[in-house]
């Protein structure tokens, strides 16, 4: 648009506002220029005055220097999480609210607190899992502008819950162990024998069944041989 065919008035402290509103985003300052003048009457001196509150209302969004394409999606996506992570709640919901006013896909940031809740909550709060992944599923059915609540609601809830590592530590070891140790054959009393053929040969054979035992517990090996003493869980 030309504005140079319009009589227009502007003060400096209002074209700083507008600066301010559009975070330095020209286009969105442009826009908000044009709205503000095609929709502001004339005055009786002949020109348009563009005041502080006319300009509040044209830029109707405040976007944040935010490119979801470039490495600012990693930045603030990489923040997010270790936010979380960090049981910082009020620093979550800020880079929540600039992710999603940047036109961040709400269902990647589902993921991603589903993906915190297990890895960084864990066992200190099997309950985040639940509703993180509550929360995806609402916010797959019914999307923005409503979907911010709910990412909002299950952010904050693993933000301030307590935090565990240990399935994520231990399920990361137990693959390091399985993909480059010989890890020795399945114990075969623990084996699975669907014929009387396999039973013959051993399988399952001095299966001691846990709940014939009081405390439904009974001491027996599960670990391979060349396993036994292993530990990959430690209670935190």
């Amino acid at each position: 648009m030309d504005f140079g065919e319009y009589n227009i008035k502007i003060e400096e402290k209002t074209l700083k506002k507008l600066a301010s509103i559009s975070n330095g985003d020209v286009r969105t300052a442009l826009n908000g220029l044009e709205i503000a003048v095609l929709t502001t009457p004339i005055s009786e001196d002949g020109y348009i005055h563009i005041t502080d509150e006319i300009i509040k209302n044209s830029v109707q969004t405040r976007k944040a220097v935010f490119d979801k394409n470039g490495d600012s999606h990693y930045d603030n996506i990489s923040a997010f999480i270790k936010s979380m992570r960090g049981s910082d709640p009020d620093a979550t919901v800020f880079y929540l609210a600039r992710a999603l006013n940047g036109g961040e896909d709400p269902m990647f940031l589902a993921r991603r607190i589903v993906i915190c809740a297990s890895e960084d909550v864990g066992l200190a709060n099997p309950n985040a899992l639940v509703v993180a992944n509550n929360a995806m599923q609402a916010v797959h059915m019914i999307g923005m502008p409503e979907a911010r609540i709910i990412l909002s609601e299950a952010a904050i809830y693993v933000a301030t819950s307590k935090k565990s590592n240990s399935a994520y530590m231990a399920i990361n070891k137990a693959l390091e162990d399985v993909q480059t140790k010989d890890t020795g054959e399945i114990p075969m009393h623990i084996r699975n024998a669907p014929i009387e053929k396999m039973r013959e040969l051993g399988y399952n054979e001095g299966y001691l069944y846990p709940h014939n035992f009081p405390g439904h517990y009974v001491e027996q090996q599960y670990l391979p041989d060349k396993m036994l003493g292993t530990k990959y869980y430690n209670e935190e």
